[in-house]
Order: C-alpha cells, then sequence, then structure tokens
C-alpha cells in the first residue's frame, strides 16, 4: 500500500529502602526528584496541591482551581525523560508538560502553562500517550492516529513513560509502547512540568496522581527508533522526516512548484489564473460562479490504488473545497472531475452543510455518502 502526504498550506529494577520504592539510576540519566522534597521544582498557575508522600510526588485536585503545574526550575532542549505515574481514578486526567513555559499574565493573571504535554488521559477514549498543545493549539497527536497504543495505561497502577524530545521531534512510550509521533518547530528548550487538571465538579475533588523515578538524560542521546507503520503529526510544512520516508511516505507538493499536478479538463499544465503557490501553499482563487471558472479542479499526473493520504487546509468564510481521490475522467461531466470527495466547507457559512442527507455535506464528510463523526 502507498502513502502519500499532501501539504496545502532500561528497565527500571524497584529496590525497597526503608519503606519507600525508588528505582536505579539509568546510566547516562539525572534524576529530577529526590524522593524526599521539591527540590528543583515550583508550582505555577491553578491551586491544586503537591507534595512528597512515601517517595513519590503526590498531586492532589482542589475543586473550582484551573490546570496546575508542578514545573522544574530548569530548562531542558534535547532530552530523554524517563517517570512512572499513576491516577487513583478515571475522574480526571494528567499529563508530563515537556519544553514548556509560562505566561504570569495568563487567562486574566491567573498565569497560564503553554506547550506539548505528553497525555495520562484514564477516559473511555484511552489517549495516554497522545500529545496535547496545552493553552494553545489543544490536540496534535490525538492517539487515534495510533490506536494500537491505546489499552495500554492502567488505572491504579504505575505505569512507566518515556518521553524523546530531540531536535524537532516528540515520541511518546506508554509502558514500553511506542504512542504518540511529533514533528514541529515550536519549543526548542522550556521547563518540564507534571500536571494536575482543573476541575468543578465536587465528585471531582481530592483525586490524586502520583509520580515517582524521573530521570532525564541530555547528552549522548540516540534517537530510539519507532516501530513501522506509526503516523507522524508532521507539522513542518511541506516535509518528510526519515521515518516517514522509510515507511513510504512521499511529497505531493513540494510547497514550491505545481509539479506533479494537472488541469483536470485541460491537458498536463496547471492553469495560468486560480491557482497559486505562495508561502508554501497551493491555494486556489475566490470562486464567483462555479468552480471551473477559478481555475478549476486539479489532478495528480500519477495514479494511485491503496494508500493514506494527509494534508492540512485553510478556508475563508463560506468556502467551499474538498480534495478527491479515485478520481475518473471518462464520464461526461462537463467541468469537473468525479470520484470520492472527502468536504471542505464552512459549515457556518455556506448553504451546501444543510444539502445532501443526514449532514453528508458538511466538513470532513465523504460528501454525499457518509456524515462525518467529528
Amino acid at each position: 500500500m502507498k502513502t502519500i502526504k499532501i501539504f496545502l498550506t532500561s528497565i527500571l529494577t524497584a529496590i525497597i529502602l526503608t519503606g519507600t520504592a525508588s528505582a536505579q539510576i539509568k546510566k547516562g540519566y539525572v534524576s529530577l526528584f529526590d524522593g524526599k522534597t521539591l527540590k528543583g521544582w515550583k508550582r505555577l498557575a491553578g491551586l491544586a496541591d503537591y507534595k512528597v508522600v512515601d517517595g513519590t510526588i503526590q498531586g492532589t485536585t482542589v475543586i473550582n482551581s484551573g490546570n496546575t503545574f508542578l514545573v522544574t526550575e530548569k530548562e531542558y532542549g534535547d532530552f530523554v525523560l524517563e517517570l512512572d505515574a499513576k491516577l487513583e481514578s478515571n475522574v480526571s486526567n494528567s499529563g508530563i508538560q515537556t519544553r514548556s513555559h509560562y505566561d504570569p499574565a495568563g487567562y486574566g493573571g491567573k498565569g497560564k502553562v503553554y506547550g506539548r504535554q505528553c497525555e495520562i488521559d484514564p477516559s473511555p477514549r484511552d489517549w495516554t500517550g497522545g500529545i496535547y498543545d496545552e493553552s494553545r493549539r489543544d490536540w496534535i497527536y490525538p492517539l487515534d492516529l495510533n490506536a494500537k497504543a491505546k489499552g495500554i495505561f492502567k488505572i491504579g497502577e504505575f505505569n512507566h513513560i518515556k518521553i524523546e524530545c530531540i531536535g524537532n521531534e516528540t515520541k511518546t512510550w506508554i509502558n514500553g509502547v511506542a504512542a504518540g509521533y511529533v514533528v514541529d518547530t515550536l519549543d526548542a528548550t522550556g521547563f518540564i512540568g507534571l500536571q494536575v487538571h482543573g476541575i468543578t465538579a465536587e465528585s471531582q475533588a481530592n483525586k490524586k496522581v502520583w509520580f515517582k523515578n524521573i530521570q532525564i538524560k541530555t547528552t549522548n542521546l540516540k534517537p530510539e527508533p519507532f516501530p513501522k507503520g506509526i503516523y507522524v503529526a508532521n507539522f513542518v510544512s511541506n516535509s518528510l522526516n526519515t521515518y516517514e520516508k522509510q515507511d513510504g511516505w512521499k511529497l505531493l507538493f513540494d510547497g514550491k512548484t505545481t509539479n506533479g499536478w494537472k488541469k483536470a479538463k485541460q491537458g498536463n499544465v496547471i492553469p495560468v489564473t486560480g491557482w497559486e503557490v505562495s508561502n508554501g501553499m497551493l491555494s486556489n482563487g475566490i470562486v464567483k460562479e462555479g468552480e471551473h471558472q477559478s481555475g478549476g479542479d486539479i489532478i495528480t499526473l500519477d495514479e494511485y490504488k491503496a494508500f493514506d493520504v494527509s494534508f492540512q487546509f485553510k478556508i475563508p468564510e463560506g468556502a467551499n473545497s474538498g480534495v478527491k481521490y479515485f478520481v475518473t475522467m471518462t464520464e461526461k461531466n462537463k467541468n469537473e472531475p468525479l470520484g470520492l470527495e472527502y468536504q471542505i466547507l464552512d459549515d457556518a457559512k455556506h448553504p451546501d452543510a444543510k444539502n445532501g442527507r443526514d449532514g453528508n455535506r458538511t466538513q470532513s464528510s465523504l460528501y454525499d455518502l457518509i456524515t462525518t463523526k467529528k
């Protein structure tokens, strides 16, 4: 199966010492938690409580508090972080911030922590190991992108979490299972943080999360390989990293030219008007009297059978577009090729969202066939 991308825009050994469980420091690693004090850490943002209990950092939810973070006083660039985490229940989630920052003026002066987070999610969706951009872009690697990693985190038990931040790449593992993989240029350095999620319901108060065996390696780093076939969320436009290339992905748009594309109905060239390449994006002009009058549909020179395709898009208010696949040019349609279509639409401003059946013309639906569940 071809895979395609298109861009439009060491085992821990338990030791029992004086009644507390700790772990050997792995070769090349440094401990970030001494098991006795919170030296080297500070609390930011919310009101949740952190304290040392039986060789662990225990975080406790507090009613009407926003997200709270216990963060390192030191900032880190490239590193491999390993730790063990346990949630008391599935009432509230948690997470580990990486290369993160603090805005004391954020959220009306209450303070805002922002940056990539390795999620700890005990809810039924089970996205532990996914990557969430706290207080900025939200989910950048929901674990539905790698469903094989779901079901690995165990509530009420300590789970081993590994996070690798080297260069532009962030990778996560849960109990030894590869989970999230993001390529992103934001935040070359920042602090590490342990989250207690904000709550508003009394039933969610006094719920606990524990962290222990927190170790970091910052020198002589070697990326750990990911198994084949795991999707990479690459936020560096029009690029593929080594893993993606080895996994069979190729670019359909190089960010600079229209090479590999042609006008659907008129030869092997891109129309002079209506389509342009700028700022790493391939874009079409504003449609007034039908799509064909603004450049028309364009299609790839090559044809494909079974594939995965990934792309990013941006639309103006009221826009109607789409990405078609398994396109055929044999039908006697006048202006555009036929095929299955991933609908791209401003649902709120374009009337087509109310047409079709059961919403099957709304954003990300399979046009006129299957209504999106997103």
